[in-house]
Formats: C-alpha cells, structure tokens, sequence
C-alpha cells in the first residue's frame, strides 16, 4: 500500500509542528481522503475513518470555544485514542492545552498551517492523490512538447534519448529518461515523474551521462508531465503495413487509463524530433476538434459525389 511519512507531509504544506516532542518516524498517511471531525467531537463516533488526515476548521474551533473543560476532556479522551495520523488546525488557529497535553499522551502529532479550510483542502487532497495514486515504473522517456506529454517508447538503443536531446535543444522540455514513473491520480489522468536519483540525467551511448539542467539551463526541465501521447518507435519492416490516414486512433493502456498511442517506423534519416514535435501538435489539434485526418476523408467524399452527380 502506498504510503507518505508525516515529515514529507509537512514539509510540503509548510505545516508548522505544535508538538515537536512527539516522534514522527513511522508515522504515515495511506489516504489521500481528509476528515473534518466535527461529528466527532460532538461525541458521535460511529463511521469514524480514523485514518484520514483529521483538518479543525473555524466551525469546529468555535464549537470547542463554548464546551466547558469538563464537556472537552471525554471527548478529546476518545477521539485521540483512535490514534488518527495528525490533526492540522487552518487558519492559523491554535489548540488549547488540553487538547496539546493528550496529543502528546496518544502521540498524535498536530500541526497548524496559514492557509484557510477551504484552500487547504483542496491543496492537501491534489497532493495527496498524486503521492497516493497507484505507480508503475517503465522503460521509456516523457518529454514535454507544447504543453503534450510526449511519452516515447521502444526496444533499448533504437534512439529514444537522442530524440529527446532533440527535442530539448528545439526549446522542449524533459521530464524523465530511461525510468518513466506513472501515477492515476484519476480515471482520465496519468501522471509521469522520474526517479529521484535519474532526474535531469539522459545517457547518451558513446557518450555517456549529461546533466540536462546544467547544460541547457531550468527551462529544459520539468518535474511532472500528465502523459497525452505515446510513441512506440520501432524499426521499420518492409512486409508491415504502417497507418498513412490516422481515421482511427490506436490505444494502449497503463494502470486501466487508455493513452492515444502511434507506432513510428525508424528509418535512416528521418527527424524524429520533429516528426514527436508534429504528433503532439496534431494530438493538441484533435483535442480542441479538428482532425486533418477526417478533413481530408470528408474532401474526396465530397468531390467523389460531386463527380458522380455529373456523371449522372
């Protein structure tokens, strides 16, 4: 199960730690889904998701603000004893002493963020669900090329980082090479990342390892690219026959989301750089509602009865 350690957490949301006392190694989050617990602390604990990530808004800080400390304690008792992973007040508001003194009791850690209820959870949640989303690891490069998330594909050696120094040097951006790491963070998205240890590098046979940031300067790189557009290159074989119209998209698949995929014969002196950069543009094109393809099909149906009406 994939999981995010409290110190990744809070470092990320730039939380501050209320309760530094409190170990936080080991201590995990395995949800991407967050809970306001104001349910809870009016005492019902029935369908508590104590896992979750427990957020105290304005509502739920006010609301504790009118209980005595006698109507306070029982409650905090109970709902920290459900160990949940943290406890994060918006707003910069505070917990009062009580509830600092059994956090530490139940080792609960709580932190205190700037940002409002609102903001936060819908920043918290995006994040999560990317850290949290279902990963597999590939071998190929996703380069970044107009805005499309160009993953390109094929057998060791056939040409994948050249094409991709190309692409680079044509102003284009990389994103990963050799290891492609791919999330769903969503029945329609996939998210490509690269491995801590590879990111910014291509290996270039004969040559060796470059360090893309540093040669080509920060434009040149990119952490995270959703991928639009597959690129299986291969060699090119004279007894197959290869798509010349393009009517009909070819898919394949990762983790259960469908991608738009070409398959691209490798012959002796053909651009692949600017054959990537013209797929992804008209990838981009079909997307906002033109298709050459069908234009063209559309064209020489159109003249095809013209032609049969004079005959007529």
């Amino acid at each position: 199960m994939s999981s995010v350690t409290l110190e990744k957490l809070a470092d990320k949301m730039k939380l501050e730690n209320l309760t530094p006392e409190i170990d936080m190694s080991g201590k995990k989050v395995v949800t991407s889904e967050i809970n306001r617990p104001a349910l809870q602390l009016t005492g019902y604990f029935d369908h508590f998701y104590s896992q979750r990530v427990q957020i105290i808004g304005y509502v739920e800080y006010t609301y504790l603000e009118h209980l005595t400390q006698e109507q306070k304690l029982p409650v905090y008792e109970k709902f920290l004893s459900y160990q949940v992973p943290c406890i994060i007040y918006t707003t910069m508001m505070q917990p009062d002493e009580d509830m600092l003194r059994l956090a530490k009791k139940y080792e609960v850690p709580i932190f205190s963020t700037k940002m409002t209820t609102s903001d936060f959870m819908a920043e918290i949640i995006r994040w999560l669900n990317v850290e949290l989303a279902p990963c597999i690891s590939i071998h190929g490069v996703l380069v970044d090329v107009y805005g499309e998330g160009v993953l390109i594909m094929g057998e060791s050696g056939i040409g994948k980082s050249e094409a991709a120094l190309e692409l680079i040097k044509r102003g284009h951006r990389l994103v990963t090479d050799d290891v492609v790491e791919i999330r769903r963070v969503s029945d329609e998205t996939l998210i490509g990342t690269a491995p801590d240890i590879t990111r910014h590098f291509i290996e270039l046979r004969g040559i060796g390892i470059i360090d893309v940031k540093t040669l080509f300067g920060v434009e040149s790189v990119k952490n995270t690219q959703s991928i639009d557009l597959v690129i299986k290159l291969e060699e090119w074989d004279r007894d197959k026959e290869y798509d010349r119209l393009g009517l009909e998209e070819e898919y394949t698949e990762f983790l259960g989301n469908r991608v738009v995929c070409h398959s691209l014969p490798i012959r002796p002196g053909r651009n692949l750089a600017v054959i990537v950069e013209s797929a992804a543009v008209n990838h981009r094109q079909k997307k906002m509602g033109y298709n050459a393809a069908q234009e063209l099909y559309n064209r020489v149906q159109n003249s095809l009865m013209k032609n049969a009406g004079k005959q007529e």
